[in-house]
């Protein structure tokens, strides 16, 4: 075979393990969608029937209508949005200033600081999960969302600094130096030439903290007791009975949850590439 063609037989060798890849991930999300379309008699059936024969809206009708333990679905949707996008903004603030600190400072202590970041990325919450609750409980924040935002916080934290701090080491400290020499403050310089820059860290680590707080299950059952303040993997899991589970819910549901995550993404996913070069341009 001459080295063209080994080329491209590897080169469709990679197409169809990409290809491969991507079936893989998205077959559970075609699933679920497809199962919130179909007749209780398609569901329950041992046969496989990949696309819904009898297209149907009942059950998602029955999730609006009908809502969950007594309270509309949008109840839950609101709680949830709270929830994350408070994490989400809180998160940014913090993590954005904390890794300009680390990356631009050397102080004492920085390297064991960096060491307890990824310590505290290893450590499972749900082995966190009575400090975090006696905590909330001491603080006067249990059974309330602020509460639960706190903890959401607290556990993404960590990852978005470390993504962040690299992110600002990255961008050349010639940029903030110019912009100095040119009068600019250091609040000026930080806002309209290192934030620019580090856009797209902070898009990443945004979409991990929103994702993070929106599909968070076991701090919010332990952290909120008021069924008016659920989220809405708390609110899913009514429809696993003791007589039997509800999947058409469940999947109806469950495919109401993730539009607001791909919304969310479709939103700054715009602003990561237009935010790699619009703070080293100057005018």
């Amino acid at each position: 075979m001459t080295p063209l063609g080994r080329r491209r037989l590897g080169k469709a060798a990679l197409n169809a393990a990409g290809v491969l890849v991507f079936v893989v991930a998205t077959f559970p999300v075609y699933w679920m969608v497809s199962t919130a379309f179909k007749a209780n008699d398609q569901i329950f059936t041992t046969d496989f029937i990949p696309f819904p024969t009898h297209f149907t809206f009942e059950h998602v009708s029955r999730v609006l209508t009908d809502g969950v333990a007594g309270h509309s679905i949008w109840l839950y949707m609101r709680n949830s949005a709270i929830v994350a996008l408070s994490t989400v903004l809180i998160g940014a603030v913090f993590a954005l200033l904390s890794a300009t600190a680390i990356a631009r400072f050397r102080f004492k202590g920085r390297t064991a600081f960096l060491a307890l970041l990824l310590v505290a990325q290893m450590i499972p919450a749900e082995a966190l999960l009575i400090p975090l609750f006696l905590s909330v409980k001491r603080l006067g924040l249990y059974d309330q969302l602020l509460g639960l935002i706190v903890t959401q916080v607290a556990l993404t934290l960590p990852f978005g600094i470390w993504m962040l701090r690299t992110f600002v080491a990255a961008v050349p400290k010639s940029l903030e130096e110019a912009a100095w020499i040119d009068g600019a403050s250091r609040l000026t310089t930080f806002w309209k030439v290192l934030f620019p820059l580090v856009a797209p860290g902070l898009v990443a680590t945004s979409i991990f903290s929103f994702i993070t707080a929106w599909n968070e299950l076991i701090m919010a059952l332990y952290l909120l007791g008021d069924p008016t303040k659920y989220t809405m993997p708390v609110a899913l899991q009514y429809f696993f009975g003791q007589k039997g589970t509800d999947w058409g819910a469940i999947m109806a549901t469950s495919t109401m949850m993730t539009v607001p995550v791909v919304i969310f993404f479709l939103i700054v996913q715009r602003r990561m590439v237009s935010g790699l070069v619009a703070g080293a341009v100057k005018g």
